[in-house]
């Protein structure tokens, strides 16, 4: 029986594979393929689950307006917009790296992944102080027995409608009001942190000033909530059961519960790979500064984190598109 022999030499050690890729660059592509999978499943089922409940899904315009020192200023996706820019223009200081290292020249690979090592840094900064504004709600509003959210607007003199915070005009009442812990809990369960106001307060707060509506959270033909009279807005009120300040994975002022389980779960997952790139673009930084791709004559470990940093930031591109402006 002849011996089977191995007429390509870099089969086994790494070296030119199909279409001259090597073997880290070709495990690479399959990873940011298996993962682009991964990231079409979740946009998909947000979308299905937005055009189902698309009557009721919050407006991202009025959900993401904020902007850091700019407090009561409605900036619509203005801060999400330049979290977007900073993490593409590191997605060129990143191909200028990768440039520098087929030229051999370690400063300029070191400057560049510097460049893309802080603008990662930024977007997860931003990312956290959005998620902090999230969490954290400006207006509140009441959810209904049935789970609908109803917000509260006061109209302007050009005709439109503002949002009004509870903190504006909820009544103060003598209520006394126990936080529920697992010691005093049935079966042992705790509850949510009790919000600032309760049901009744936020009632009788809004009986008090006839000047405020309720909106609920249907969206109308001309692409707004739907703001009820006053009478109408009376009588829902008469459902409320729950104040709610924020969003959780429960439930969130900003309308359907489902749209605050995807942005946690979408942006968080995206998050964590602009992370994990910013860890590995430290290592490599470090690699660099070291001379270790200097004495190996060779930069490709760069352009094989380049690959994984441009994914990542394709795949914001996406998420940016599909869940803050569609």
């Amino acid at each position: 029986m002849g011996a089977t022999v191995i007429t390509d030499e870099h089969a086994l050690d790494g070296g030119p594979g199909p279409l001259g890729a090597t073997y880290g660059k070709m495990m690479m592509w399959y990873f940011i393929l298996s993962d682009a999978l991964t990231f079409s499943g979740f946009l998909a089922a947000y979308g299905f689950s937005r055009f189902k409940f698309i009557e009721t899904w919050p407006i991202a315009d009025e959900v993401f307006n904020h902007f850091p020192f700019l407090h009561g200023v409605n900036a619509p996706m203005y801060y999400v917009a330049l979290m977007t820019f900073i993490l593409i223009f590191s997605s060129v200081t990143m191909v200028l790296a990768v440039d520098a290292g087929h030229h051999m020249k370690k400063t300029k690979v070191a400057f560049y992944m510097f460049l893309t090592i802080i603008g990662g840094f930024i977007f997860l900064g931003s990312q956290a102080w959005e998620w902090k504004n999230f969490i954290k709600g400006e207006y509140g509003a009441v959810e209904t027995n049935g789970g609908s959210i109803l917000q509260f607007v006061k109209k302007q003199e050009d005709g439109t409608y503002k949002r009004v915070a509870l903190a504006d005009f909820a009544a103060t009442l003598p209520e006394a009001r126990e936080q529920l812990d697992r010691n005093d809990g049935v079966w042992f369960m705790s509850e949510a942190t009790l919000p600032t106001y309760s049901v009744n307060e936020v009632v009788q707060g809004f009986k008090a000033d006839e000047s405020i509506l309720v909106r609920s959270e249907l969206i109308n033909a001309e692409k707004h909530k739907t703001v009820l009279s006053r009478a109408e807005s009376l009588k829902r009120l008469e459902e409320a059961k729950y104040v709610v300040e924020g969003a959780n994975l429960v439930r969130n002022e900003y309308g359907h519960k489902l749209f605050a389980n995807f942005f946690f779960f979408i942006t968080g997952f995206h998050g964590f790979h602009v992370f994990t790139g910013v860890l590995i673009n430290i290592i490599i930084f470090f690699n660099v500064l070291l001379g270790t791709y200097e004495k190996r004559k060779s930069y490709e470990m760069v352009e094989k984190v380049g690959l994984y940093w441009h994914f990542v930031d394709l795949v914001w591109v996406f998420v940016f598109t599909f869940f803050y402006l569609v």
